[in-house]
């Protein structure tokens, strides 16, 4: 169910970006695999106003991709995964942690050297 939850999460992400750019937007293509016996299931889509969305998956996990263009005129591209360990989304425009300080990683390397006892 979570699974399920974050996947339409995505879907509607990508509907509301849809709602800003081009309330006009046709969809030029779209392909769904209703779920088989072993709950395999997949989807695609395109619009005309640059949205596309794909994602396939069973009980195991997901993985997909979605992009459109934001309303500044940058383009959103992100794939993801979703597993037993949670989403894994990747993507340039997504924020990155600040780099490890060198004292932070000397100290790391120390007491990896220099395990207790």
């Amino acid at each position: 169910m979570f699974k399920l939850s974050i996947c339409l999460i995505a879907a509607l992400l990508v509907c509301a970006q849809a709602d800003h750019i081009d309330k006009d937007a046709q969809v030029l293509s779209e392909r769904s695999d209703p779920a088989d016996a072993e709950g395999n299931y997949a989807y695609a889509f395109q619009t005309s106003n640059g949205i596309q969305s794909q994602e396939a998956g069973n009980i195991n996990g997901v993985s997909g991709s979605y992009g459109y263009t934001s309303p500044d005129g940058q383009t959103i591209s992100l794939t993801y995964t979703a597993d037993e360990n949670g989403f894994h989304p990747v993507g340039d425009h997504l924020p990155t942690p600040p780099p490890i300080p060198d004292h932070v990683v000397r100290l790391l390397e120390y007491i990896a050297a220099h395990p207790p006892q």
